[in-house]
Parts: structure tokens; C-alpha cells; sequence
């Protein structure tokens, strides 16, 4: 029997960028069925409301999928829309299919969350990201006093395996056919990178090792997290193992890479963003790069040096699509992996990103190394993210900003939670949307540095530890 749908449930399901809860405790075939509902008449998708009368639905491998998918179908055919099933796909396949035929889509996968979790990722014609302020707060409101019933024509299903034309776009975007030889270890974690990584790679100069490519919701080896420094010890291991020149790690819904070098030594995303931003920067001169305000200076720093323009944004997926298209930046760049490109209509795509830096370390002379490559673009220490849960985020927030208020050339953005700046280092704090804890973030030229100001800041949030 179906839960009853209520506010907080909802509230607790529908978060800022994305629908994800547990099955079937938070989501279930009912609510999949309603959200459907709502995505029609909230984004007008109807033919006779001016809107594009289709939506094309895809599903990771987690077992919960199918059946949530069907309801989800369900919902948007009883609102007058035909639906058109993609099959399994990675998230970016998805955006790829929602800019190459001009529709809304729904993505269902729950990225690197454990296998009880399962959600929705939405998504209007063109890969445009659907965020609390772009549809999910009126979907939650349509959800919740419930939707009418159509009385027009209602939709139809059909299906198209659009895997092929995604990998064909990406190859058009990254030619890997005049690199030389790689081999590259691949960590797909039992998520949609074993789908696609064997389409993108096939025919290529680019050898694989593949490590967990049985698509497997359940996760049997680790946690597809590859954030997750822990979810990449198996990686390194064989990167050094295999001899390989580099490794690369795919979060579930392989939206996301992480890259290992020759060592087996884990490359900071700001890294990878400035490389990749050098790589377009050169295709584009003068061309604008989005990175949120907690990668590394780096990146700034890289871009300026290559005649670009560098925009710093707030840290979300929604946030930074929307600065890209106003500004029309060719790429940016996110702490967390995830890698934008204008010409994948904004949308964030791994796999591209993959391309980008095996072309990049492929085009170089045979024998140069992937650490000597990025060793231009890593020059600050980090401290990771690090999160601690408060009684209260506005009061401790309040007592960090005390600290820095009285040094001297400290500068206090408030862009995205609070970030204090000196020509040496960088510390940021920032709430999380949707629990009660503090995300502190640091980074400065030395080790020592960045060392004393992260446990300084820690020592003040860990006094109003819940």
C-alpha cells in the first residue's frame, strides 16, 4: 500500500536540484506516477500549451528503476504526452538525448547514493536544468494538492536506443583517432560507466582495463562515489599494478570522472578543469570558463594566463548551467567532478571530460607522463570537503566570520555561505541545502598553511557540534 503523500515527505524527497529518496519508504511507483503528472502541467509540456508533447525517459542499472520509470510514463501519458523510453543510460546519455531531439527528459538514477536509493533527474528540451526555482518547487505544490485528470487525448509510448548517436556527438566533439596509444584503467563501479565506456572506447587507439563493469545496483565492490578517497584505493592499486598511464573512476550514474596518474596518485578536479579550460581556451581564444568558488586558484589563475575569462559561481549544477548560458561560456568546471561543456547544450558530461584528457595526454610525445602533464595546472594544497553537523548553521557561521573580521588584508565574500581570502589562502564554510551541517573547504600555497587555518576554523564549528 502506498504511503500517503505529505509535505514533509515531499520536502524530504524533492531536494534543490533532483528528486532522491529510498525505495519505496520515500519513493514509490505512486509518487513516480504523480511526479509525471506534475512535470507535464508544471512545465506545460502539452502540444496545445505550446510545449514540445514528448519526454524521453532513461534508467541506471538499480534494480528499482523499471517499475518507477513505468509509473513515472504512466503519469506524463494520463497528461496528453507521448513518452519515448531510452532504455538504460548514463545520466549525460540522457542530457545528450534531450538536446539532440529538442524534448524534456527525466533521468532515473540516484548517482553515487547507496543501492536502496533511487530518484529523478529532470531535465526541459535542451539538457536546461529543472531546479527548485525552475519547476520542482511547483511540482512539489501540484504533487501535493494533486493534479486534475486530462481529459484530451492521452500519450503514447514508443522506445529508440539513442546510445549510438550519443557516442558518434562525443566523437565529433574529441577526436581520439590521431592520440597515441594508451592504456588506461577504468573503475566503472558497477554503474552506468561499464554501459557506456565499451561504445565510447570501441575501434579506438585507447586500450582498456575495466574494473567492476557488471552493471550491479546493489554495488557489490564499493560504493560508486568516487569523491570518496576510499572508493579509489582498488583504482590506484591497479593503476600501478597494470603499469597503465592513467586511471579514471565513474560515479554510478557516470555524470562524474576521477582520475588516478601513473602512480596512482588522485588528481584534484580543479586540476582536470584547468587542463580541459587550457584545451578550450586554445580551440576558442578569449572565451569565458565557469568554476564555482571552491576549486582551486588554479583554475583562475590558468585561464587568465591562456586569455580567457574566468566567472566564479556558487557551488550547484543548476547555478552554474544558468551562468554558462548567460555568459555563453565554452566549459566550466566543478570541485566535485562534474565538468560542463556549451557545446553538450551546458549539461555535464564524465565521459567528455574522459575524452578531453586522454586526447589531451595522448597528443603529447610518447613516454611524457600523465603527472608531468598536469603538474602546470596543480599548484595549491586542498583540504577537501569536510563536513560537520551543528546546532545551529547562522550562529556558527557568525562566530567563523568573528575570527577573520579583525585580520588585517582578509577579504569576506558571502557569494556562497562565507569565504575569507588572503593573497596566500582561501578558507570557505557554506550550509548544506538540505541538513544541518557546515561544508568547510581551504586552500593555501603550502601545506602548513592550509593545515593551521583548517584545524583554526574546525576548532570553532566542532565547539557547536550536535
Amino acid at each position: 500500500m502506498s504511503q500517503e503523500i505529505t509535505l514533509d515527505r515531499l520536502q524530504k524527497l524533492i531536494k534543490a536540484y533532483d528528486v532522491r529518496g529510498i525505495v519505496p519508504g520515500e519513493l514509490d511507483e505512486n509518487i513516480s506516477f504523480q511526479i509525471g503528472q506534475a512535470f507535464v502541467v508544471a512545465l506545460k509540456l502539452r502540444k496545445s500549451e505550446g510545449g514540445c508533447g514528448q519526454v524521453v525517459i532513461a534508467h541506471d542499472m538499480r534494480p528499482s528503476g523499471p517499475a518507477l520509470v513505468q509509473s513515472f510514463a504512466n503519469g506524463i501519458k494520463a497528461q496528453g504526452v507521448d513518452v519515448l523510453h531510452m532504455g538504460l543510460a548514463s545520466t549525460d546519455g540522457l542530457y545528450f538525448a534531450t538536446g539532440f531531439l529538442n524534448i524534456a527528459g527525466a533521468m532515473f538514477t540516484a548517482s553515487h547514493n547507496p543501492a536502496q536509493y533511487n530518484g529523478i533527474k529532470l531535465a526541459k528540451a535542451g539538457a536546461a536544468p529543472v531546479g527548485q526555482d525552475s519547476g520542482l518547487k511547483e511540482i512539489t505544490q501540484l504533487v501535493l494538492k494533486g493534479v486534475s485528470p486530462y481529459e484530451g487525448v492521452k500519450g503514447k509510448d514508443s522506445e529508440s536506443d539513442l546510445n549510438s548517436e550519443y557516442v558518434k556527438y562525443l566523437h565529433s566533439l574529441v577526436n581520439l583517432k590521431a592520440v597515441r596509444k594508451l592504456k588506461v584503467v577504468i573503475d566503472a563501479g558497477n554503474g552506468m560507466g561499464g554501459f557506456s565506456v565499451p561504445k565510447v572506447f570501441d575501434n579506438s587507439n585507447i586500450e582498456i582495463v575495466p574494473m567492476y563493469f557488471e552493471l550491479d545496483g546493489t554495488f557489490p565492490n564499493h560504493e560508486a562515489n568516487p569523491i570518496e578517497p576510499a572508493n579509489l584505493v582498488d583504482l590506484q592499486k591497479r593503476v600501478v599494478a597494470e603499469k597503465a598511464d592513467l586511471g579514471i573512476a565513474f560515479d554510478g550514474d557516470a555524470d562524474r570522472a576521477f582520475f588516478v596518474d601513473e602512480n596512482g596518485v588522485s588528481i584534484s578536479p580543479s586540476a582536470i578543469t584547468a587542463l580541459i579550460a587550457k584545451r578550450e581556451l586554445k580551440r576558442e581564444p578569449g572565451s569565458v570558463i565557469i568554476h564555482n568558488l571552491i576549486t582551486s586558484r588554479s583554475v583562475a589563475e590558468v585561464v587568465s594566463e591562456n586569455g580567457g575569462t574566468a566567472i566564479k559561481t556558487r557551488v550547484g549544477h543548476s547555478f552554474i548551467k544558468q551562468v554558462m548560458k548567460d555568459t555563453n561560456a565554452i566549459f566550466g568546471g566543478e570541485h566535485s567532478g562534474h565538468f560542463y561543456f556549451r557545446d553538450f547544450w551546458f549539461a555535464d558530461s564524465g565521459m567528455l571530460a574522459a575524452l578531453h584528457v586522454l586526447s589531451a595526454l595522448g597528443e603529447t610525445k610518447s613516454g611524457e607522463t600523465f603527472s608531468a602533464l598536469i603538474k602546470e595546472f596543480d599548484r595549491y594544497i586542498a583540504s577537501g570537503e569536510i563536513n560537520t553537523r551543528v546546532k545551529d548553521v547562522l550562529v556558527t557561521s557568525n562566530k567563523v566570520r568573528q575570527h577573520f573580521a579583525s585580520m588585517k588584508d582578509v577579504q569576506i565574500d558571502d557569494l556562497d555561505g562565507l569565504t575569507f581570502a588572503s593573497d596566500a589562502w582561501w578558507v570557505n564554510i557554506r550550509p548544506s541545502n538540505t541538513e544541518p551541517l557546515l561544508r568547510l573547504n581551504a586552500e593555501a600555497k603550502d601545506r602548513a598553511t592550509m593545515e593551521k587555518l583548517r584545524d583554526e576554523v574546525l576548532a570553532i564549528i566542532r565547539k557547536d557540534q550536535q
